[in-house]
């Protein structure tokens, strides 16, 4: 086989962790959807930290999160990322402002971590990692991903590293909720929120770069 025909085969053929980066990238909402996520919660937390007024930092949380909104919308763009933050910081208000409790604030998010963690944990020894639902929900095709048992290992191990900060939280952050530190709660939502769920994001795209698996079963591309 000649060099020319070997370097076409190359550009020819798609690793499992190039097609799932891809696909991933998506799901996830790139840096601007993480961010959207984070910015809502972030604004709540330091404004209670400073003022210690409830209904204040309520407002300043859901008050971020109609603003960038309102940008998505202006600039006919997904709202989906903001929309969700949105919902978490009315599901957190709700629970805080009947009980007048301000740690039930962070209520919601705890049971939503925890949620998160047995499912995840679950789909992963049914092997039928949440990871690949992800990608399966921008390719159109929830379920085709499972026929590769290269990618089901791929999104094993990503799968893992997305469960990994929701166990974490939870593991911190229950104990603070029943021993009503609201401070600390406050402080380990911002140390366990963004500056996590970026090192697992960037822990997934470590493993998505370093490895090369050749398929299987036909790969989803871009």
């Amino acid at each position: 086989m000649t060099e020319a025909v070997m370097n076409a085969d190359d550009a020819a053929r798609i690793s499992v962790e190039a097609a799932v980066r891809a696909q991933l990238s998506k799901a996830l909402g790139g840096v601007r959807g993480t961010l959207e996520g984070a910015v809502p919660t972030v604004g709540f937390t330091i404004s209670w930290m400073i003022t210690k007024e409830l209904k204040l930092s309520i407002a300043i949380g859901a008050i971020a999160a109609v603003i960038l909104l309102a940008v998505r919308l202006a600039q006919k763009s997904t709202p989906q990322f903001v929309l969700n933050s949105l919902f978490g910081i009315g599901i957190g208000a709700f629970f805080a402002l009947k009980s007048g409790k301000a740690e039930n604030v962070f209520l919601p998010g705890i049971l939503y971590n925890a949620g998160y963690t047995v499912a995840m944990l679950v789909s992963i020894l049914a092997r039928w990692p949440v990871v690949g639902f992800m990608i399966g929900s921008v390719t159109g095709d929830p379920t085709a991903w499972h026929k590769d048992p290269a990618v089901v290992r791929l999104c094993s191990k990503l799968t893992w590293l997305l469960l990994l900060p929701c166990a974490v939280r939870v593991a911190v952050q229950y104990p603070l909720y029943l021993a009503h530190e609201v401070d600390l709660l406050a402080a380990s939502k911002l140390a366990l929120g963004w500056p996590l769920q970026i090192a697992s994001f960037g822990a997934m795209i470590w493993v998505l770069t370093r490895g090369r698996t050749e398929p299987t079963a036909k790969v989803p591309e871009a």
